[in-house]
């Protein structure tokens, strides 16, 4: 699958924040639900005005609905007048144009071979938890669980370490026809503010498939709460199969943080590599 700019068109990076509270997910839907997506095109689409053409954005990583954004990054190919008429006032004009919970932080000309979703290597995510027996801050409701039993912080990171690694995820994903659910989990780690309370779960992979960040907390908490033994979750990984009892928590304590690419002379490469469906060790290809 080709990736290139056509003629007469510019790559521009968007590097984005988004409290999902109010969106059904980041990707345009049938039916006039609000995302991310779709506030977005629609502002530029104003600001630039560019009457009934639409700009379509690539994003990282399609959030669902009720996830929340501090490091989204996307792109977008603009024609290069439109570009070089608008890009000195753009950032701001979208600033103003945009609805209070979504930012955009910055406009650049991104460099050859980049594609904000298949040149990325990594996604880093952080999901917030607290066991506190009165319950969440008012203050931070919408981006905080609350688990209504005591947890154990340092079982439930002796759980995640056996999670780590490249492995088939089928048991902690939502299958989709014709993808592949082999990732490379590249941190999974707990550590609990002593002030607040609040734990927080670093998850950290070069992509995730559908629900899998959600899942994996899932499971973790039923062990962090005794409810399952530290062995648990890497049992229900190599039975690869998803298990009723591994519960998909909420979204809304969950945080896409950043996103990583490589070197710009590694952005081509990379980009081709990730559509490449991907198999284990030992595996056909077919």
């Amino acid at each position: 699958m080709s990736d290139e700019v056509q003629p007469g068109f510019v790559r521009v990076r968007l590097d984005l924040s988004y409290d999902g509270t109010e969106f059904s997910g980041w990707a345009k839907q049938a039916g006039g639900r609000r995302t991310v997506q779709g506030e977005i095109e629609d502002a530029l689409r104003t600001v630039t005005r560019s009457r009934d053409t639409t700009y379509e954005l690539t994003v990282a990583g399609r959030t669902d609905a009720g996830v929340h954004a501090r490091g989204q990054v996307a792109h977008v190919d603009l024609p290069g007048e439109l570009w070089a008429e608008h890009r000195e006032k753009l950032l701001k004009r979208l600033a103003g144009r945009l609805p209070k919970d979504v930012r955009i932080w910055s406009l650049t000309e991104a460099p050859a071979g980049f594609n904000a979703r298949f040149s990325a290597i990594w996604r880093r995510y952080a999901y917030r938890v607290t066991d506190n027996p009165g319950g969440v801050d008012p203050l931070l409701r919408n981006h905080v669980l609350w688990h209504d039993w005591p947890l154990d912080v340092d079982a439930m990171n002796e759980a995640a370490r056996a999670l780590l690694g490249e492995h088939d995820f089928a048991a902690y994903c939502k299958k989709r026809e014709g993808a592949t659910t082999i990732r490379t989990l590249q941190d999974l780690s707990l550590v609990r503010d002593e002030g607040s309370g609040i734990v927080t779960a670093t998850v950290k992979a070069d992509a995730f498939c559908h629900n899998m960040v959600r899942s994996l907390i899932g499971a973790l908490l039923f062990v962090g709460d005794g409810h399952r033994g530290v062995e648990w979750p890497a049992k229900v990984l190599a039975a690869g199969v998803r298990d009723s009892a591994v519960h998909v928590v909420r979204p809304h304590g969950l945080t896409l943080e950043e996103v990583g690419y490589p070197a710009d002379e590694l952005l081509a490469a990379r980009n081709k590599e990730a559509r490449n469906k991907r198999t284990l060790p030992g595996q056909g290809c077919c």
